[in-house]
């Protein structure tokens, strides 16, 4: 199993309207950055991510799930670009805030960081652990 941390802007599509989706989940598309398309196609079913609100709170906020590998997104009229389905697992007991994502040497590394532009990144295994450690304490 790979992690990863999905941003999305939570007027656009946020971790209560994810959870509505229920178990059929919703695409993740609409992305044309050509990192995170790649990033994407690499996601496998059973996968975990983050669900990250960005601009408006700028947080890590729930958990969703891949349920379906990358398939053509119907929002691209191009055909070059790719969409996966993840469904809702939980909301986070306490939000993490980017601010204190970036007070952790430990995820210094991260793209969260590294790359703030970018919206689909993978999380290696020792930063999600450290990462959802700070989400229950």
């Amino acid at each position: 199993m790979q992690y990863w941390l999905l941003k999305s802007e939570p007027d656009v599509w946020s971790i209560d309207q994810q959870k509505k989706a229920g178990s059929k989940g919703a695409p993740w598309d609409g992305v044309r950055n050509y990192q995170a398309a790649k990033n994407l196609r690499s996601m496998r079913k059973g996968d975990l991510c983050f669900f990250y609100h960005s601009n408006i709170g700028k947080e890590i906020v729930g958990i969703v799930e891949v349920i379906k590998e990358a398939f053509l997104d119907k929002t691209d009229k191009s055909g070059k670009f790719v969409a996966v389905q993840v469904r809702y697992k939980e909301i986070l007991k306490k939000t993490v805030p980017l601010e204190d994502v970036k007070k952790n040497k430990a995820l210094s590394h991260l793209s969260l960081i590294k790359q703030s532009r970018l919206s689909v990144m993978p999380i290696d295994s020792k930063s999600w652990k450290i990462l959802y450690k700070m989400s229950i304490v």
